[in-house]
This record gives structure tokens, C-alpha cells and sequence, in this order.
């Protein structure tokens, strides 16, 4: 009876004291000291769980790949074109198409293309970073060569729909 006791008191102490897990609904992600909105994306997009990122989708059998994550610890504020080259980092034969400062919810976003390789083999990469409220927020959309245009709609819709609200 005393540990069934124990139990219930923390577990009502739990949820007074605000401890919330990881959430994704209605476009919305949720984690210890970030939520988001993204824009909605079409049904062929399957979510997968990628460690490192905070959400992750893939269209069955074709090679894309979206994902996105946010840092709000240890990042130390590096500039945006800074943080364009964390993401190309074991990507290799990488060459720049084009680099450019975007409006995105409020701010000055760096969006990028690229071609590289990963693990030998070729892919187009189209790469977003923005830093608002003390996190960093990227986008990475990862396409076969030749094939990221199709699905450009969809990466921008996602963006177009993203917007941040600090945690209380």
C-alpha cells in the first residue's frame, strides 16, 4: 500500500511540475524547450524516427528525405553560414549550387543548395538554418540527383507553415 502511495504522489508531482515529453500533433512539435509549427505535408510523406532530429519524413522508395531539428543548449550562436557547413559535414564531393538569405518567420534564414555525396553515393541537398529565440532550427531535404524538384513544393510548404512559440 505504501509504494502504490509513493507511486501516485509522484506521479501527480510529475505532472504538476510541468514534465512533458516529446509531442507531434496537428503539425505541431513539442519538446522540453522548443515548440513549433510546420506546414503540413501531403500524404505520400511518411514520418520515420531519425535520432538526432526532431522529425524526420521519407517518401517510400524514392530517396527523399526531410527532416528537422532544433538545438536551444550548446550551440555557441555561430553565424548561419556556420551552421550550413555543421550540416554538410559527412557529406563529401559537396558543391555549392546556390546560397541565399530568406525571410522565414520573422528572421533571416540561410537557405542553400548543394550537391554531394554520401557514403559514395550522389544526392542534391537543399538546406535551411534559422536562430530565433536562442535555438537553432535546421531543415534538410535530401533528394537522388535530378529528382529534389518534384517535392520542392513540399519542403517549401513545410516551411512556409513553420513558426516557433517560446515554451512557458
Amino acid at each position: 500500500m505504501t509504494r502504490l502511495f509513493l507511486l501516485l504522489a509522484l506521479t501527480g508531482l510529475l505532472a504538476t511540475t510541468g514534465c512533458r515529453r516529446v509531442r507531434f500533433e496537428d503539425s505541431v512539435f513539442t519538446k522540453k524547450q522548443v515548440s513549433y509549427k510546420v506546414g503540413e505535408l501531403p500524404n505520400y510523406w511518411h514520418r520515420v524516427f531519425v535520432e538526432g532530429n526532431d522529425l524526420a519524413f521519407s517518401e517510400q522508395d524514392t530517396g527523399r528525405a526531410l527532416s528537422i531539428n532544433s538545438t536551444c543548449e550548446g550551440h555557441d550562436d555561430p553565424p548561419l553560414p556556420v551552421l550550413i557547413r555543421h550540416l554538410l559535414m559527412g557529406f563529401t564531393d559537396r558543391q555549392e549550387v546556390s546560397q541565399q538569405l530568406v525571410p522565414l518567420d520573422g528572421r533571416e534564414a540561410m537557405r542553400s543548395r548543394h550537391t554531394a555525396k554520401l557514403d559514395g553515393v550522389p544526392v542534391d541537398l537543399e538546406l535551411v538554418v534559422l536562430k530565433k529565440d536562442g535555438c537553432v532550427f535546421d531543415f534538410t531535404y535530401v533528394a537522388p540527383p535530378g529528382q529534389a524538384e518534384a517535392r520542392m513544393p513540399d519542403f517549401d510548404a513545410l516551411l512556409a507553415g513553420f513558426h516557433t512559440e517560446r515554451d512557458r
